[in-house]
């Protein structure tokens, strides 16, 4: 598995339950790292287009309805973040 896979954008850093030591993974969590992988896309001049090849690429991650619930999520946090 590619769980340990460099990523090609910056983690986004929000206080978060795993940053304080805390192993739970919730919507909250989820949110935030969304919600901070289109800011630091945004930012870096990147299209919506780009960002979602880049994370979608196919791995043994995520299957293919996961990619594209997870491109759905990514498409509207875009149109709905400032």
């Amino acid at each position: 598995m590619l769980l340990n896979a460099p990523m090609n954008y910056p983690t986004p850093v929000y206080p978060s339950p795993v940053a304080q030591g805390q192993n739970a993974v919730n919507e909250e969590l989820i949110a935030a790292a969304i919600a901070g992988v289109v800011h630091s896309a945004r930012s870096n001049g990147q299209s919506l287009d780009e960002l979602l090849a880049e994370i979608l690429a196919d791995d043994a991650v995520l299957d293919f309805q996961q990619r594209r619930w997870l491109g759905e999520v990514v498409a509207v946090a875009w149109a709905e973040l400032p």
